[in-house]
């Protein structure tokens, strides 16, 4: 037999003329199903004539040796860039040695049709051996189907070595299977509610109903030692659930595939925009947006995950001996209303339903335990939905409710289920309009009913919590008078993004109080909660000022007017940036938050005209320094400002000091540390043009990311800055050797051997991505009221490599001076605030003119 040319030339324009085909009837009809079955179909097809072409001409030939689909491919599941998981099946060692070349012929011919061809080989006993380090081998099995070859040798597979492999090994199967499966939630923390979910491996995407099928499978086969009947092993009630979602999900996932040409699964915004105009899976409904369609897809995914969890948690084989234990001394807390089998919820009196109170406590002994609704207590619950809405509990009575809720451990689950069940929407339907909403700024990663879900739960944790940060705002929660009022406000707080309202705060404020007034709440407890709604975004915006300005304290001092309500909005800033996704709460940031705190703590409990700290602390352990002359001193801090020593410890001044006596020796003078959270350089170096700028240059021109930066300099012309920065890529951290040669690149730079632009141009090409997903127009705000030294600059604009050297350029060129940068952003949005002077005053007005016109050109250009 011969591969000849024309064969593989005829399989190659036959796969793509079909290819073509499958995708031109699914952008007519939608319809994923079909479209996965006949590209199965197709590949099969191909399969099973080059394995007559190469391996055998026979019928069923040759005997000991068999070709099975695995996986996807065995289930007829072929999307159309999926991989294709063949098992070249062995009776034994002898057809495997005499076909190793063939089946290396059969492959390569796949693969020069630009398949993804994933081949095994395996004897039938190497089948049977389970192997703890490769489950997914013996899951694939499972969906095994018979293509070409000894059709007994596949039988015996089939009939007889997998049943009593999944008898043997169900347990270690299930265990594994469920790690995995648990694994993978977490990574995507264990929601649905993603901005741009990955449409199979997102929590409630194709894999859930993978693994929903296993467990069901793998148990009936236990049960029934042997191959369950032709009907799906999946319960009646789940399959009830699968059926449209499993729709919409396979054709979601044909339209990703067709669209990007590759197995990408990840529904991104410029893909949902298209979804949506296309109606993928849902061409009968009218939709105004993506957010209709967004919806759409968690409701689909929602109802895959909550299924796929519950045969999780209710397959015995999945639980350890020391779950059971534990979920049988949880069984204990069974009482009159609610009795707890396997950790799962069960009505003692099913009726009592319908009496309101019952349902509510229900939730309360869930946020109380931990517990999860057994299928049939939701599906009680949803069964007494329709005459709850003819007399749902208002005012004061659901107050008490939703307020004992909030207050258990467990609140954020309790609400999580409460909302899946659409009862939270039926008490409150305020927060209809934000039920599954994507919101896009590439910053947050959750819907907003999700976030706001996420926020109570970080809340509640911090007081359990191994962080040390987490557990010191667990600290002051733990001193609250009323942490239900916060626990409300967080749940409300994000509402008016549900709105077209361009300020979502002052919306969130409307839909607040209307809710408080059905919810009777107390006047003095509305005012609360209405403070903290509408000033949930002030301790942000009060750290892109210098908080170690007194002034800065004292303003958001007055405006939190007591120390409980600074607790208050600390907690609820530090829950609300935690909740926006894992990386958001840098530790940066919870530092400064806590600090911003602290201070303005310390200000409320002096006496309202008690001066704040002013440097003399520092300054007095200055003067004690034996080794240090108090000429010496004095000359050094001639001309710098009181805020240098506000910021400054006396050691760190110290060591500014010699640095500065060493500029004879070398110009510039450089130190290096690293922090608990960041880097700190500390540059001592003669004043010169675009110093500020080079060295932000230099700095992100090495990708390190700048997150604050003080500038001073003394009458006799010495500068003293100092950059606090991350490092993005791990450089300094893992290559100990990088310290010196990029302390070295900095110094050049500063001295004219190397140049700071031609470095950030090799950054920027290596760092060029796609266009931003996320517009952002480039705002400049001038303040001349918030500083009593410098003018306040603002700069909102599109986060790219180099942007501060860009900014700063422009400030040399308008001969101003930084006294201070604070450097922030929110995806892929630049938040960075400067405190400038020019000529050592305020900048004018006509000053601040040129600058902006300046910055709008530099910035419109880049």
């Amino acid at each position: 037999m011969s591969t000849a040319a024309p064969i593989a030339h005829d399989l190659r324009d036959f796969y793509t003329s079909e290819i073509s085909r499958i995708q031109r009837q699914f952008a007519e009809t939608g319809d994923g199903r079909q479209a996965v079955l006949q590209r199965t179909v197709l590949v099969e097809t191909i399969a099973q004539r080059l394995w007559k072409e190469l391996i055998s001409p026979e019928e069923r030939g040759p005997e000991g040796f068999a070709m099975v689909a695995l996986g996807g491919f065995g289930r007829a599941w072929l999307f159309p860039h999926s991989d294709i998981d063949l098992l070249f099946l062995h009776a034994g060692r002898g057809t495997e040695e005499s076909y190793k070349d063939r089946i290396r012929r059969f492959s390569q011919e796949l693969w020069d049709l630009r398949l993804k061809l994933s081949p095994t080989t395996r004897t039938l006993a190497e089948c049977d051996r389970f192997d703890s380090e490769n489950v997914e081998f013996t899951i694939s099995l499972l969906d095994c189907r018979y293509l070409a070859g000894d059709r007994g040798l596949f039988d015996r597979l089939h009939d007889k070595l997998i049943p009593k492999l999944v008898m043997r090994e169900s347990q270690s199967l299930v265990q594994s299977l469920t790690e995995v499966t648990r694994h993978r939630h977490a990574k995507y923390g264990n929601t649905v509610f993603h901005l741009e979910p990955n449409i199979k491996e997102t929590p409630g995407g194709l894999r859930d109903y993978n693994v929903a099928c296993w467990l069901s499978l793998i148990s009936a086969m236990d049960k029934l030692q042997g191959w369950p009947g032709a009907e799906s092993s999946l319960p009646a009630s789940v399959q009830r659930q699968f059926g449209p979602a499993l729709d919409f999900l396979m054709a979601t996932r044909c339209f990703l595939h067709f669209r990007h040409g590759r197995d990408d699964n990840t529904l991104s915004w410029e893909a949902q925009d298209e979804a949506t105009i296309l109606k993928i899976g849902a061409a009968e409904l009218s939709l105004n947006n993506a957010a209709d369609w967004m919806r759409i897809y968690f409701r689909h995914a929602r109802a895959v995950h909550r299924a796929s969890v519950q045969l999780l948690e209710e397959v015995p084989a999945a639980k350890s001996s020391l779950y059971r234990h534990f979920q049988n001394l949880r069984s204990r807390v069974s009482n009159s209303d609610f009795s707890v089998v396997d950790g799962f919820i069960f009505l003692q009196q099913p009726s009592g339903l319908h009496d309101p109170q019952l349902l509510l406590r229900l939730f309360e002994f869930m946020a109380h335990h931990g517990l999860k609704l057994s299928t049939t207590t939701e599906y009680r619950i949803e069964h007494v939905l329709p005459s709850l809405a003819a007399a749902p509990p208002k005012g004061a009575e659901l107050w008490s409710y939703l307020q004992a809720i909030l207050m258990e451990p467990h609140a954020a689950d309790a609400m999580r289920a409460m909302h899946s069940l659409h009862l939270l929407t039926l008490l409150l339907p305020e927060l209809k309009i934000i039920d599954s909403l994507v919101v896009r700024d590439f910053y947050h990663r959750f819907t907003v009913d999700e976030h706001s879900f996420l926020a109570i739960e970080c809340l509640h944790r911090a007081k359990r919590s191994q962080s040390e940060w987490d557990r010191r705002y667990g600290d002051i929660l733990q001193e609250l008078e009323q942490p239900d009022l916060l626990y409300l406000a967080l749940l409300l707080h994000d509402v008016g993004k549900g709105t077209p309202s361009e300020n979502h705060v002052t919306a969130s404020l409307e839909i607040a109080t209307q809710c408080l007034e059905q919810l009777d709440l107390d006047p003095a407890d509305r005012e609360t909660v209405l403070f903290l709604i509408g000033s949930h975004l002030d301790i942000s915006t009060t750290l892109r000022r210098d908080i170690f300005d007194p002034d800065t304290i004292k303003l958001f001092a007055e405006k939190m007017g007591t120390p409980e309500r600074l607790k208050m909005l600390c907690l609820l800033t530090y829950a609300d940036i935690k909740a926006v996704n894992p990386e958001a709460l840098t530790p940066w940031k919870a530092e400064n938050v806590y600090q911003l705190y602290i201070s303005t703590a310390n200000y409320l409990s002096r006496s309202a005209d008690q001066p704040l700290h002013d440097g003399n602390e520092t300054l007095t352990r200055l003067q004690n320094f034996a080794s240090l002359p108090g000429q010496k001193l004095k000359a050094f801090l001639e001309g710098l400002p009181a805020r240098y020593l506000r910021v400054h410890s006396a050691e760190s001044v110290l060591q500014q000091i010699e640095m500065a006596e060493k500029l004879a020796e070398n110009p510039v003078q450089l130190a290096l540390t690293r922090g608990r959270n960041w880097y700190e350089l500390s540059i001592v170096v003669a004043d010169r043009p675009f110093l500020f700028a080079t060295i932000a240059g230099t700095l992100a021109a090495w990708g390190m990311n700048i997150v604050k930066a003080n500038a001073f300099s003394n009458a006799a012309g010495v500068v003293l800055d100092t950059f606090y920065f991350t490092d993005r890529f791990r450089t300094l951290e893992l290559n100990l050797p990088e310290w010196e040669r990029f302390k070295r690149s900095i110094s050049d730079v500063l001295v004219g051997e190397a140049d700071v632009n031609k470095m950030l141009r090799d950054r920027v090409r290596s760092d060029r991505g796609g266009p931003a997903k996320v517009k952002v127009e480039t705002k400049l705000e001038f303040d001349n009221e918030c500083s009593s030294h410098s003018t306040l600059l603002q700069i909102i604009a599109q986060d790219r490599p180099g942007l501060l050297h860009r900014i700063c350029s422009c400030f040399a060129n308008s001969r101003c001076n930084i006294d201070l940068a604070l450097i922030d952003t929110e995806g892929q949005m630049a938040i960075d605030v400067f405190y400038l002077t020019s000529a050592g005053a305020k900048l004018s007005a006509e000053e601040q003119n040129n600058l902006q016109a300046s910055l709008a050109e530099a910035l419109s250009n880049s």
